[in-house]
């Protein structure tokens, strides 16, 4: 059964919103981490916010340092979660998840393929956790507090909801990539 697992950048604070404001460094072991992932995944789940924004770039980005992953999430399955989109047909292969979110995770889960990321989409993240549908979280925790009232990953008054430690790895900045699983 293939898994849905996704990567977030996150400042100590558990702010995921806009880490192109508090991301500092990029260093070799979190491109290492990034493109693995991307090497074990050929779906991608996305929610409204990050699709209606990757949507009007990544189509357009032909060359430069950003042309393989454009080629790669542009080429690969794409399914949306939105209950307020009526369409996605404006970015080749994506298609509206249509009814309930368990049901059509849960069968892109039993289909054949390699893994399911999520990209970006930390309000999917959320809701994939809470539906016990996310299998694993792997969080690039920055050594920063981003704050200024940008979003977090997790509300205050969120569930309950235990994981466990598979791996975690300083790197040469600072960054700490952590693998989360949840206890099932």
């Amino acid at each position: 059964m293939r898994k849905v697992v996704t990567g977030l950048f996150i400042s100590l604070d558990g702010v995921v919103e806009s880490p192109d404001q508090w991301q500092f460094d990029f260093d070799e072991e979190m491109g290492a981490a990034l493109a693995g992932s991307l090497e074990s995944a050929d779906t991608i789940l996305l929610g409204r916010v990050t699709f209606s924004e990757w949507a009007g770039y990544w189509p357009t980005v032909t060359s430069g340092d950003d042309a393989g992953f454009a080629q790669w999430i542009n080429d690969s399955p794409k399914y949306v979660a939105s209950s307020t989109l009526d369409g996605v047909d404006d970015w080749q292969n994506s298609t509206l998840i249509k009814g309930d979110l368990a049901t059509a995770v849960n069968e892109l889960k039993a289909g054949e393929g390699k893994n399911i990321t999520v990209a970006g989409s930390p309000t999917l993240v959320r809701s994939l956790l809470e539906q016990d549908l996310l299998d694993e979280l792997v969080l690039l925790i920055h050594p920063v507090i981003a704050g200024e009232g940008r979003k977090k990953l997790f509300a205050d008054d969120a569930a309950l909801k235990k994981l466990e430690l598979v791996s975690a790895q300083p790197t040469s900045s600072g960054v700490v990539i952590a693998t989360y699983r949840p206890v099932r």
